[in-house]
């Protein structure tokens, strides 16, 4: 009983009172996606969304219960097992699994459908944490690197084979993990640069690119004549900025579906094709801007009602918080998500083990990119990916996988007084 108490007073109840008010929200706004007033039907109906997703609300209830229950080193000790269990499912995926908006990454199990990929993103969590907690673990390590590659690559490729190339991204995001362990800054940087000439790429004409690399390169050997070694750098470092501006054009034309190809055409110029490609950006945006600073009011957004904007119960939820609430509604939502965050990462900062500090920032990782992302591809900031937002979007495997996810952390830290350091 002691213990029982002893657990009870190191949860921490914020991270656990911040999820509750998230999915409480989250769960009131999908009955205000799919709610018609000429209906009798109600939040409960089973029918309905959100009927369904109070079943899944439940059942995470239960998840969390048993998380906690289970023995603190069970997560670490088990970590490479949870995760070689996912990659098996990802790949019975591939041929056993049922297609659903382009992506074949699903189980049909009776009425239900399970998304073997959302619950990948905590077991790689687990085993890159497994891995990188070891005390002997350094990053500066060749042979380290690449192992904690192949446990971020090796789900990432099984999902992009699934068609789901959305989710697959979130997987880039634990590169920040590695970034707080020790990773060279100068990796980071190269990222983010290629991620800025790929996007630069989709938005000016290559002429001008190859003008501007020869003015860079020509400006900077002119400074520096007598260094050759940094002339050499500079030239092979423009010929691998042609070479990623040459692929860019190669992965748009050839290798993405010709739906992946008009996400990249909406973001890029939504307005050009209004009816087409550029519906869902576009319909998003009025009913995101016709709420105003305190919006319609619950249960009264026209854009909702009329159905303009496609799965707004799942990837385009934010909708309904800015029609029906406004930018106050939106700034309340966005609080609650950032200050989730950065309790997280208090949470992680704490932690004498080092198992538990990496996996924390996994967690941090994980959350922040789907919540950025969603949000960001709702108002036309990022294309249009098809991932949830945490917490507050419909569906099952994704409500359930966050909250595996996030109280795997939270039963970690209620015993970090119990850790030695590490």
């Amino acid at each position: 009983m002691r213990r029982a108490d002893n657990i009870t007073n190191n949860i921490d109840w914020t991270t656990i009172f911040l999820y509750l008010g998230i999915v409480t929200l989250g769960w009131l706004n999908i009955y205000a996606a799919v709610y018609d007033e000429s209906t009798s039907q109600n939040i409960f109906d089973y029918s309905l969304n959100s009927g369904k997703q109070l079943i899944w609300i439940a059942s995470s209830i239960g998840l969390i219960i048993i998380i906690i229950a289970v023995d603190y080193k069970f997560y670490e000790r088990f970590g490479f097992y949870i995760y070689g269990l996912v990659i098996l499912l990802l790949l019975l995926v591939i041929p056993f699994g049922v297609e659903i908006a382009g992506s074949n990454s699903w189980f049909a199990i009776g009425g239900f459908r399970v998304q073997p990929s959302e619950f990948s993103k905590f077991a790689t969590a687990l085993a890159i944490a497994k891995y990188a907690g070891s005390s002997t673990f350094r990053l500066d390590k060749v042979k380290n690197q690449i192992y904690l590659g192949a446990f971020i690559v090796l789900p990432l490729g099984l999902i992009v084979l699934q068609g789901d190339a959305g989710t697959a991204l979130v997987f880039t995001s634990l590169i920040l993990v590695l970034y707080r362990e020790g990773m060279h800054p100068l990796l980071l940087v190269l990222g983010v640069s290629a991620a800025a000439i790929f996007i630069l790429t989709l938005l000016v004409e290559n002429t001008y690119l190859y003008i501007a690399i020869l003015v860079i390169v020509f400006v900077f050997v002119m400074f520096n004549r007598k260094r050759v070694k940094r002339i050499i750098l500079a030239f092979i470092g423009a010929l691998l900025i042609c070479g990623v501006i040459l692929s860019v054009d190669y992965l748009v034309t050839e290798v993405l579906k010709p739906h992946q190809q008009n996400r990249i055409k909406a973001l890029i110029n939504p307005s050009g094709d209004p009816l087409g490609y550029g519906w869902n950006v576009t319909q998003s945006k009025i009913a995101i801007g016709s709420g105003g600073l305190m919006g319609k009011g619950f249960l009264n957004g026209t854009q909702t009602k009329g159905d303009f904007v496609p799965e707004q119960s799942t990837d385009f939820i934010f909708c309904t918080i800015g029609e029906e609430h406004g930018w106050v509604g939106s700034l309340i939502l966005i609080g609650l998500f950032i200050t989730l965050l950065l309790r997280i990462i208090f949470i992680s900062e704490r932690q004498k083990w080092r198992f538990a500090r990496i996996y924390g920032y996994s967690v941090a990782c994980i959350i922040f990119f789907h919540f950025a992302v969603n949000i960001g591809m709702t108002i036309g900031l990022f294309p249009v990916i098809g991932i949830p937002l945490p917490f507050f979007s419909y569906g099952g495997s994704s409500l359930w996988s966050f909250t595996i996810l996030l109280f795997i952390l939270v039963k970690l830290d209620a015993h970090r007084m119990q850790v030695l350091i590490r």
